[in-house]
């Protein structure tokens, strides 16, 4: 998943996107862990989404509390 993409999310759709990463996450380590996948970089990659996602969600409530703080 690219940055744009990300970016270009409503909160709701990353709320929902970082569910689906953590739930895939979990898949993928018990798969790891039974020797059953086949390409160990998957796990790299959706941990990279992952923090993708929460920096962004992150980056959004701080972008709200300043606006907030500033109008009063």
């Amino acid at each position: 998943m690219k940055s744009k993409q990300v970016l270009d999310m409503t909160d709701k759709e990353l709320q929902d996107k970082l569910n689906e990463l953590k739930s895939a996450l979990f898949f993928l380590r018990f798969k790891n862990a039974t020797n059953q996948l086949t390409n160990p970089l998957e796990l790299k990659e959706t941990r990279r989404d992952i923090a993708r996602v929460k920096t962004v969600i992150r980056q959004r409530e701080l972008a709200r509390a300043k606006k907030a703080e500033a109008k009063g």
